[in-house]
């Protein structure tokens, strides 16, 4: 018998996780659905919507990722929506690790007219495009 999913999200383990919780919230103008605190004040679980998705975020337990965390979270907002990718690019490019390509800024590729990839300075690799 088959049994119907409740929901599915991606889920980011960062250390500075408090800090990490109001950048994605701000880069993405999410609404934070719930945050949950450990008692040193780091992030137990907490949920941002983000455009009708679920990103879930919690502090990364010791000094090393988590094996299975190899991975890039990849947005695909559509036709019409460069200044938002633009707009999450100005936010998410603070502090970033590396660009990455296909396109290291909002630029066109082969698929896209509007995309960029990056890692950004919690670890978290990105690629957001239209």
């Amino acid at each position: 018998m088959r049994t119907s999913m409740h929901r599915s999200m991606m889920q980011v383990f960062v250390k500075e996780s408090a800090k990490a919780l109001e950048f994605y919230r701000r880069a993405f103008d999410a609404e934070v659905k719930c945050d949950h605190r450990n008692p040193d004040g780091t992030v137990a679980h907490a949920e941002l919507d983000v455009y009708g998705q679920i990103l879930a975020l919690m502090e990364l337990p010791g000094d090393k990722a988590i094996p299975g965390n190899t991975m890039q979270f990849c947005l695909h907002f559509g036709k019409g929506k460069e200044a938002l990718v633009k707009m999450i690019y100005e936010i998410l490019k603070e502090d970033c690790i590396q660009l990455t390509a296909p396109i290291t800024g909002p630029g066109e590729c082969p698929w896209s007219p509007c995309l960029f990839g990056l890692i950004d300075q919690f670890g978290v690799s990105w690629c957001i495009f239209v």
